[in-house]
């Protein structure tokens, strides 16, 4: 049996109230830092899992220096203050030095014997990008799932937000794109936003999730509202872009309806005295107003794409010199276990 090559893996995790969950999680993480192999044969293994810790309410940082002392493979990352979230994540990445990313959560939801599902989805679709796709609800109430799948779908459709409906906190990603995009990033991007600007190829693996156990979520639904904004408006510049395209159209109905009133005065269909130069005067200027916002609007999108940290290009190493050029399999004795 020849050697397979071993997929290197940095884990990253955001920790904001993990004070409970982490020693759980580290755990179940530990045997995949002596090697692994996925369900389709490929050989994996975990060198480091950072905790990016992001100021929450509860001892985390306790819990963190301890695992840390403990296990040289756990990296901490300290934060100066609460950033939320995803500048957390994308703190873990910069940090990272694996040649695959995996980004999960603190509080157990995810499970870590998934890492080589995704890992496979990967390696299977040449994919430089890979979210869970779970076969199960989310353990949340059913108007926060309903709401969570409603907004996706509106980025996805109305403000060209990518393949939105895909995305969730437990991924795999190329680590010389998760550390790019951790580079150049501005400051409030949507993080899966910015991957979508520079993954050339996207998949997803099913996974299920697990519960919450008996932690609040630290998300309250003006938090979540704040998610969804950021989304929109770090998806684009197609919400400008609408400003333009109405100004052009009201500004052309305008000028037909115009035409129209003039006509129909000489006609004498309409007689009020000074309703129709009125009229017209208030559909032109209405119209001239909103294709010059519309144009204010094409400026501000270019200073937005800019602001936001948006690439213009990204250099990668040959691909088939990579970790996805490694797609081997081991046939040999059947089908392998997921961890060692």
């Amino acid at each position: 049996m020849t050697d397979l090559y071993v997929h290197r893996i940095s884990v990253v995790i955001p920790v904001y109230q993990g004070e409970r969950t982490l020693d759980a999680v580290i755990e179940e993480l530990r045997p995949l830092t002596l090697g692994f192999r996925t369900p389709g044969g490929r050989a994996g293994q975990v060198g480091e899992v950072i905790l990016a810790y992001d100021r929450g309410p509860d001892r985390s940082d306790v819990v963190i220096r301890r695992l840390a002392a403990a296990n040289d493979w756990v990296v901490p990352v300290w934060l100066s203050r609460n950033y939320g979230q995803h500048a957390a994540t994308l703190a873990g990445m910069a940090s990272s030095g694996g040649e695959w990313i995996i980004t999960m959560d603190e509080d157990g939801q995810h499970d870590p014997g998934d890492i080589g599902s995704l890992l496979d989805a990967a390696l299977d679709a040449q994919a430089d990008l890979v979210y869970a796709d779970p076969v199960n609800r989310p353990p949340h109430g059913a108007l926060r799932n309903t709401a969570s799948r409603t907004s996706k779908r509106i980025l996805e459709t109305v403000f060209s937000g990518g393949r939105a409906t895909d995305f969730h906190s437990f991924r795999l990603v190329l680590g010389e794109i998760g550390r790019s995009v951790a580079a150049y990033a501005g400051t409030g991007v949507y993080l899966d936003i910015a991957l979508g600007w520079i993954a050339s190829r996207t998949a997803t693996a099913p996974v299920t999730l697990r519960t919450e156990g008996d932690r609040r979520s630290g998300y309250s639904y003006r938090r979540l509202f704040g998610h969804f904004w950021s989304m929109v408006l770090t998806s684009g510049t197609r919400g400008l872009r609408l400003v333009t395209v109405t100004g052009t159209i009201v500004f052309v109905a305008g000028i037909l309806f115009a035409l129209y009133l003039s006509i129909a005065r000489l006609a004498g269909v309409v007689n009020e005295p000074g309703w129709t130069s009125l009229m017209v005067v208030l559909l032109l200027g209405i119209g001239v107003i909103l294709v010059a916002l519309g144009i204010i609007a094409e400026y501000l999108g270019i200073a937005v794409s800019t602001a936001l940290g948006k690439p213009a290009y990204l250099i990668v190493r040959d691909p088939a010199t990579g970790p996805l050029a490694h797609a081997d399999r081991d046939q040999v004795g059947g089908a392998p276990a997921r961890t060692p």
